[in-house]
């Protein structure tokens, strides 16, 4: 069963993404191992070669192909993930890409992390308790993934459900529509604001309840008239940041 997660992008966009499962994302480390494997004998090759024209390097030589074997895997998948915005070779094929957990771009330091404990995956045998924790995990996160907070999710994304405008930028295209404001208070202006932050992250029958419940008796309340065939979200936003740059709050 595809399992979806809702976020909010810094653009105020909320875009659906598809987890990928442990079954996907065993399919893209196929393909990633045997270039690994492929890499590291080619790297070996090479230096075995400068070893045999410079016998003095021989025992340099050595110690570098086992640090390759030992860390060569970890150095690839860090260097890809973290250049090539959460993707490997693997993934590319495969389809998928690692991000945080609010949908924005990994860091280097995210891949460090998260490949860094890549070897717990592999406790206590197999890979055990990786494979254990994408299962038990609502978001698939291995145990890398939950200390690093990404995730990894399919390219193929669902239609953007809201392109809610900036709280900290421009006018709101429906600042006209809700009025000048004057019955509003400070705690109704920060629960509007937590309502339109927090909505992306809210499964739908919550987000209807919670908007036809509190948020419509509250625009209401303070004479913000509902606009057909808009919903309710865009007039919160809009009241958000009328009332926000007016009082200075944003």
């Amino acid at each position: 069963m595809a399992i979806e997660i809702t976020v909010l992008t810094p653009e105020k966009t909320v875009v659906t993404y598809r987890l990928s499962g442990a079954v996907e994302r065993a399919g893209a480390q196929v393909v990633d191992i045997l270039l690994i494997g492929f890499l590291s004998l080619v790297v070996a090759w090479i230096i075995g070669m400068i070893a045999f024209f410079a016998p003095f390097l021989a025992a340099v030589s050595g110690a570098l192909i086992m640090v390759l074997f030992s860390l060569g895997g970890f150095i690839y998948f860090v260097l890809f993930e973290g250049l090539m915005n959460g993707q490997t070779p693997g993934k590319k094929m495969a389809g998928l890409r690692v991000r945080r957990v609010d949908g924005t771009a990994i860091t280097m330091m995210d891949s460090f992390v998260r490949n860094l404990l890549r070897v717990a995956d592999f406790l206590p045998f197999g890979y055990g308790l990786g494979l254990i924790s994408t299962f038990v995990n609502p978001k698939f996160q291995r145990i890398g993934d939950l200390a690093a907070g990404t995730i990894v999710t399919h390219e193929s994304r669902s239609m953007v459900a809201f392109s809610v405008a900036p709280h900290l930028a421009g006018i709101h295209p429906l600042e006209a529509s809700v009025g000048e404001l004057r019955n509003m208070a400070d705690s109704q202006y920060y629960l509007l604001r937590r309502y339109c932050d927090r909505f992306p992250a809210i499964d739908p029958a919550s987000q209807e309840r919670l908007t036809e419940d509190v948020v419509v008796p509250l625009l209401k309340r303070i004479d913000i008239p509902l606009v057909e065939n808009v919903h309710p979200i865009y007039l919160a936003e809009a009241a958000v940041m009328k009332y926000g740059r007016i009082r200075g709050l944003l």
